[in-house]
């Protein structure tokens, strides 16, 4: 049997054996990355091989040394999650671009300039990881690489990973609709004055400030008042 087209082979060598299983090649990239919680449908055939392309099957005998009397789909789990996803370099290169975009993202939403207190644009974290030549990692999740991408380019632009205290007042007028916007960001403290005008405390990333400010004004028509605490 040659490899199943539109297939993703996972493999994992262990006590001297070597186990292979055919998955789904959108579903398993998106599953060893944490992305994908479930392993539903991942699984496209019910054999564990030793070669799959070969469609060799592995032996019982050897099956279960390693992993005792799990069942099939158990196995395909811990092959997936501890061995190795055989991608095409087409693959991968979509996988990385894609894992690049949200570690920027992720970066630009929860930093900022510890100089000038505002966020940096993605353009120059991009820029700036390109330079300390970050290596993304395929398979690990953007909130788990972004620490390091950070340490990455401290000596490159001034970055630090922070959160931002913010008073609000809310005229009465506005007052319901924003409350759920301050909702949404996480309200610390909330009271009510005797006007029926809200005042709150919320705690934002740094990097989603000038998009709050944005929210906030839009929606009271500029007339809501703001301090930085």
């Amino acid at each position: 049997m040659s490899q199943i087209e539109n297939t993703l082979i996972a493999r994992l060598e262990k006590g001297g054996e070597r186990f292979e299983v055919l998955v789904d090649p959108q579903k398993a990239p998106d599953y060893k990355s944490g992305v994908k919680k479930d392993f539903e449908n991942i699984l496209l055939v019910e054999e564990v091989f030793k070669d799959a392309n070969k469609g060799e099957r592995q032996t019982s005998s050897a099956i279960h040394k390693v992993f005792g009397n799990a069942g099939v789909q158990e196995i395909a789990q811990r092959i997936l999650k501890e061995g190795d996803l055989q991608i095409t370099t087409e693959q991968r290169r979509k996988l990385l671009e894609e894992k690049k975009r949200k570690v920027v993202a992720l970066i630009a939403r929860n930093c900022m300039d510890p100089k000038t207190k505002a966020p940096h644009p993605p353009q120059r974290i991009e820029s700036a990881l390109e330079e300390s030549r970050f290596r993304y990692d395929a398979f690990k999740s953007a909130e788990e690489q972004m620490e390091s991408a950070i340490e990455s380019i401290r000596e490159i632009i001034p970055i630090s990973l922070e959160k931002m205290r913010i008073a609000v007042k809310i005229p009465a007028e506005f007052a319901a609709r924003g409350y759920g916007l301050l909702k949404e960001y996480g309200i610390q403290r909330e009271e009510w004055g005797k006007d029926g005008a809200l005042l709150a405390v919320i705690e934002i990333p740094a990097g989603v400030q000038g998009e709050f400010y944005n929210h906030v004004n839009k929606l009271t028509a500029g007339q809501a008042q703001t301090r930085q605490l």
